[in-house]
């Protein structure tokens, strides 16, 4: 029987993303919630609550791909941690999809004015759609992990 705690798999998904570049990932986030701030402004329809959420996404499937992209970077432990997540992809998507539901749940309840469950239903949606996404292309990525063996 080789099988792990859910504790255990979240803390692998949080060691994979320790090495994660974080700064770029701000950066990229913080960019393209300006420019589709700035495109909704010119165009009529700035919407900041979307632009953040946007941003927010963006910014966690950053440290996420870029957490796996190199598996054979960092300490001990962080490579083995990011091997795991290679070799599980669905499991690894689990954490940046909770930093985004996390990370947006007060912008939609603070700017969006949706109510306590409105607001949670929305961060949790956009949550499901970083799973969605950060599953997909990490799982593209197990290749790496052969290589890095």
């Amino acid at each position: 029987m080789n099988e792990i705690s859910r504790r255990d798999e979240v803390s692998l998904s949080g060691a994979a993303l320790r090495g994660a570049p974080w700064k770029a990932a701000a950066i990229g986030g913080g960019v393209v919630t300006a420019a589709s701030y700035g495109m909704g402004l010119i165009t009529g329809g700035g919407d900041l609550v979307w632009a953040l959420g946007l941003g927010i996404s963006l910014f966690a499937l950053i440290a996420a791909i870029g957490a796996v992209s190199k598996p054979e970077e960092g300490d001990r432990v962080t490579r083995q941690a990011r091997l795991w997540s290679l070799r599980h992809p669905w499991k690894f998507s689990l954490l940046p999809a909770a930093i985004t539901a996390v990370l947006d749940y007060p912008v939609q309840l603070v700017l969006d004015g949706e109510g306590v469950f409105g607001s949670a239903v929305q961060a949790m949606w956009h949550g499901a759609l970083v799973y969605l996404i950060a599953g997909i292309l990490t799982l593209t990525m197990q290749g790496r992990a052969r290589s890095a063996r």
